[in-house]
């Protein structure tokens, strides 16, 4: 047999597709509700990258109160990294949208293009990884992090404390991860 040769489709995935088998079990409502879902973070996916490209460019944006616009200019106003990966072990890492560190002050931004709420939890974590990779201590900078999300921000400061728990919890996670790799752990 002579399969037919898709080109242009290797690597890709279809919504409908096979090893994504769940949608067999949706009604039409639900289909439509996912599908609309994945539209948006299809969406989100592009806005983050405009966001990225329009920073780094120093291409400020309208002043509105779009999360969007004011996400971009204030990043071009602190100076800030697009895209900075974080990384303390090849099991803990992650990528902050913004991020600057200048004068003992770390700065994280966040940009939500969703509607439902969010957690300050993935920027806490960021500010771990931040001072863990760096090795900073908390207690010695100021950290402000922000989520940029429809016409609000959501400014928080943390503690020392909150982000040197998180900094403790990914050391001893990472340890163990790592014994369980080696075979040297038993639940």
């Amino acid at each position: 047999m002579n399969f037919n040769k898709h080109f242009d489709l290797e690597g890709q995935h279809a919504f409908l597709s096979a090893s994504k088998y769940h949608w067999i079990n949706y009604d039409e409502e639900k289909l439509v509700f996912t599908f609309t879902a994945f539209q948006a973070a299809q969406r989100g996916t592009e806005l983050h990258e405009f966001a990225s490209r329009a920073i780094d460019l120093g291409v400020k944006l309208p002043n509105t109160k779009n999360a969007l616009n004011r996400y971009v200019n204030d990043a071009i106003g602190f100076k800030m990294q697009t895209e900075q990966i974080l990384y303390y072990s090849d099991n803990c890492f992650g990528t902050a949208d913004t991020i600057s560190f200048r004068k003992n002050f770390l700065r994280i931004h966040d940009l939500k293009t969703g509607v439902t709420p969010t957690s300050m939890n993935q920027l806490l974590i960021y500010a771990a990884l931040f001072c863990l990779e760096y090795r900073v201590k908390p207690e010695e900078i100021e950290i402000e992090l922000r989520i940029y999300q429809t016409n609000d921000i959501l400014v928080y400061t943390p503690s020392p404390d909150e982000i040197q728990n998180i900094m403790q919890k990914i050391i001893i996670f990472d340890k163990k991860i790592e014994q369980i790799k080696l075979g040297g752990y038993e639940a």
